[in-house]
């Protein structure tokens, strides 16, 4: 079942150069989850580990092969709505959950059900998941499509309300490569 997110689309309300699917979006968080740790641990001497947070990240948006991607605008319009789709997302993690043998459950459980244990794990992620927004929109931008220029603007300014310093440095050292052609990169 989670392998059926390579059929969700993500950005549904906007044109797209091209379609980014769950399964690419969930890659990408983990890579920069993990990346965010590694930051964490060797910059500012976080006790994390970053393939958790890497393993957090791969299955964040699980629920979303359920429900589908519910745009941010519509996801965040309200407290009322933000909080039912909050009941909507942990019912599908379930669902997900119950899907699997029950010898295995505890092994996936802390990736569909948060532990306290893992809460600044969930903090990265949740910073990694908007710096692949930010990501997607500046992609969007470059391939010559404006219709993300608000959205990126937005992404930045709500990563930047996190006043994480590991989302900090990223933006600072790594987000300029983003930018880069591969040829650019390469002389670098």
């Amino acid at each position: 079942m989670v392998l059926r997110m390579k059929y969700v689309n993500r950005w549904g309300l906007m044109r797209n150069t091209w379609k980014e699917s769950l399964s690419e979006h969930s890659l990408d968080v983990s890579i920069l989850a993990h990346a965010l740790a590694v930051i964490a641990k060797k910059r500012f001497d976080r006790q994390v580990d970053p393939q958790r947070a890497a393993m957090l990240a791969l299955f964040h948006d699980a629920a979303e092969i359920i429900t589908g991607d519910l745009p941010t605008p519509v996801k965040y319009y309200n407290n009322d709505i933000c909080t039912a789709y909050k009941q909507i997302e942990k019912a599908a993690n379930c669902t997900l959950l119950d899907m699997l043998p029950d010898d295995f459950r505890e092994e996936y459980e802390p990736f569909f059900l948060p532990e306290e244990s893992d809460d600044y794990l969930w903090i990265l992620v949740k910073a990694a998941d908007k710096l692949s927004a930010l990501i997607k929109c500046m992609e969007e931008e470059q391939s010559g499509n404006p219709e993300f220029s608000v959205a990126k603007q937005a992404q930045l300014e709500s990563l930047h309300r996190m006043e994480l310093p590991e989302a900090e440095l990223f933006l600072q050292e790594f987000l300029d490569g983003f930018s880069k052609t591969l040829d650019e990169q390469s002389l670098d």
